[in-house]
């Protein structure tokens, strides 16, 4: 602080010399002191030294000064953690939820089109060739020769004759599909650059937008990995021509988890964050980490449901709550090694998915009911009730489902159920989130 204040003087008596037009010989001597004042203050920690505790007052120093030392204070700590304005943050919020709603929709899509048995419809993958289809009845023609050439017209065309106008809606279902897909990609990267460009990402947010690009680059790759899986010759001449239930939930689960990524990061940019009450810590830590259990509940049974769609578990019992007049069929575990029949038992498979809606059901009313005894903010109790009232929804769709023997309209508003659902169990965990120090 001597050094500030040997600083200070010097630059006082200057002006005073400047003024009095007496500067000659006074001046020769007054710069090498102001200059040496100023390097030894840039050696040592400027910041520190301001934010030291000041006990006594330098005689030969303005009180005008003194007064300046809080605003200098307060520009040191900002020139330190530059914050960015609020409507950048606002916008990249925006464009986040923009992001996840282009995800919701493609997977929403991709339900449709596997119902409707579309996905095989596109034997090849190319990035820019695909998206042009065919446009002159030569072109038809000659993709329409390209598909009669794998196992699904095969099988397709032994149970009824398919027409080139069957073709052209199978094959505008999947290309709806992939350009849905590409205009995720194009909805991130283009925004993204910009962004990158203004300076509106923190430093924090540039990895996540890296982990994003790799997400949607790998997503689009297990989509054509998927669909190669069902162009291939089946074991059996009577097996029904279908991609890899493997592959199909791999391809689902990633689609759910950037979803997720994107709709958490837009509501740490939409919603600040809540302030929870300090009087019952122990049952909100309790709260919070049961929201994650939910979270987790939900993506599993999910992701269960992908392997139910895949070996289309769905039409193999068709009653509820029991199965066939039985609480655990007979053919629970008729594959063998027994750890298959959980992926390749298409019994197995919808018993365990029952089991898991069951469970989660169970769960989010359970956490509802903890919910109740805390006094949380007003936002928080909203994401909780709507978090109750969707799991029922959820849970009379997938059986309205599975009693009227898969339709597509209430098989394709299950899976949006289940994104719905999804959605609110990622806003109760933020709300409940811990606050940062």
């Amino acid at each position: 602080m001597s050094t500030i204040c040997a600083f200070h003087r010097a630059l006082f008596t200057s002006r005073n010399v400047i003024q009095s037009g007496k500067g000659g010989p006074r001046m020769s001597k007054l710069v090498p002191q102001l200059f040496s004042s100023f390097n030894t203050a840039t050696r040592r920690n400027f910041h520190s030294m301001i934010r030291t505790p000041l006990r006594s007052t330098p005689k030969n120093t303005t009180s005008q000064s003194w007064r300046l030392l809080p605003a200098i204070r307060k520009s040191a700590s900002q020139a330190t953690s530059p914050a960015l304005p609020e409507y950048t943050q606002k916008a990249i919020g925006w464009w986040l939820v923009g992001c996840s709603g282009m995800v919701f929709g493609t997977v929403i899509l991709g339900g449709v089109t596997r119902l409707t048995e579309s996905g095989l419809s596109m034997v090849d993958w190319k990035l820019f060739k695909d998206m042009k289809p065919p446009r002159s009845q030569e072109e038809w023609v000659a993709e329409f020769e390209r598909y009669k050439q794998f196992p699904e017209y095969k099988y397709v065309n032994e149970q009824k004759e398919m027409t080139l106008s069957d073709f052209k809606f199978i094959f505008y279902m999947e290309y709806a599909h992939r350009m849905m897909g590409r205009m995720v990609g194009l909805t991130f990267l283009l925004p993204a650059a910009y962004f990158l460009k203004k300076g509106w990402v923190s430093k924090a947010m540039k990895p996540r937008l890296a982990i994003y690009t790799a997400l949607i680059g790998f997503q689009g790759f297990l989509g054509w990995y998927m669909v190669k899986s069902g162009l291939q010759e089946q074991a059996k001449p009577t097996d029904v021509p279908r991609v890899s239930q493997y592959r199909l939930a791999s391809h689902l689960g990633s689609a759910f988890l950037l979803y997720s990524l994107f709709l958490y990061q837009a509501f740490n940019h939409l919603l600040p964050a809540s302030k929870l009450p300090n009087t019952h810590l122990k049952q909100i830590s309790k709260l919070r980490g049961m929201s994650h259990g939910v979270l987790t509940a939900v993506f599993i049974t999910a992701l269960s449901g992908a392997f139910v769609a895949g070996l289309d578990a769905g039409l193999v019992y068709n009653s509820w709550p029991k199965m066939a007049d039985r609480w655990i069929p007979s053919d629970l575990l008729s594959h063998f090694p027994a750890w298959k029949n959980f992926f390749e038992n298409p019994t197995t498979v919808q018993f365990d998915h029952r089991l898991l809606a069951h469970s989660t059901v169970a769960l989010i009313f359970g956490f509802w009911l903890m919910s109740r005894r805390v006094p949380l903010p007003p936002r928080a109790k909203l994401a909780c009730n709507c978090l109750l009232g969707m799991v029922f929804v959820q849970a009379t769709l997938g059986i309205s489902t599975l009693l009227t023997y898969v339709p597509t309209h209430l098989a394709a508003t299950h899976q949006s159920g289940s994104l719905v659902l999804l959605s609110f169990a990622i806003w109760v965990a933020h709300e409940l989130k811990r606050m940062p120090k």
